[in-house]
């Protein structure tokens, strides 16, 4: 398994794609949340899936993240991702509390870890990667995602703490651990 920096992220959307609806069967549709669907496609309904997230993908991948990484496997699979998000300024970052906006906020999102990998360390490793990365940029590591995902309770067994219920969201800032 290796992390690997995409120079191109839009170059991979057709798999990323792919991947991400996997998530989303294997959480039964309940990740990524698609919050802004009305009628959101079922678990099995990969074209569903696809008309409605991947012009959302698309618009994340040219003009959200400042970094993607992705974890492959031997075989060159994608198993995992991260994306940074670390330039605010003039973005339509709209979930982001203007209270943490600032030049050194740094934010972990697109993290996932494909299903048949969960559970073998993957994603704490790409997790870690990322809290070093931004660091390593000057940036205070923070997550937002919604308190009733799994992933609430990993975060904050990785050295996350809750700051602030914002809109549907909760901010979560890394602390160490």
């Amino acid at each position: 398994m290796r992390i690997e920096m995409v120079e191109n992220p839009l170059s991979l959307k057709e798999e990323l794609v792919k991947f991400v609806f996997r998530v989303y069967q294997s959480t039964n549709g309940v990740y990524p949340a698609l919050e802004w669907v009305e009628n959101k496609p079922s678990p099995d309904d990969f074209e569903g899936f696809k008309k409605v997230y991947e012009p959302f993908l698309e618009f994340r991948l040219g003009k959200e993240f400042d970094e993607l990484y992705v974890l492959r496997d031997n075989d060159e699979k994608i198993t995992g991702t991260v994306a940074l998000v670390y330039n605010l300024e003039g973005k339509d970052v709209w979930w982001v509390p203007e209270e943490i906006k600032g030049e050194k906020t740094g934010l972990i999102e697109f993290f996932m870890v494909h299903p048949d990998y969960k559970g073998k360390g993957y994603g704490s490793k790409l997790l870690s990667f990322a809290i070093e990365r931004l660091k390593n940029l000057g940036k205070e590591p923070y997550i937002i995602t919604f308190p009733n995902l799994e992933a609430y309770e990993y975060y904050l067994k990785r050295g996350f703490v809750k700051v602030m219920d914002y809109r549907e969201f909760v901010v979560l800032k890394y602390r160490g651990g």
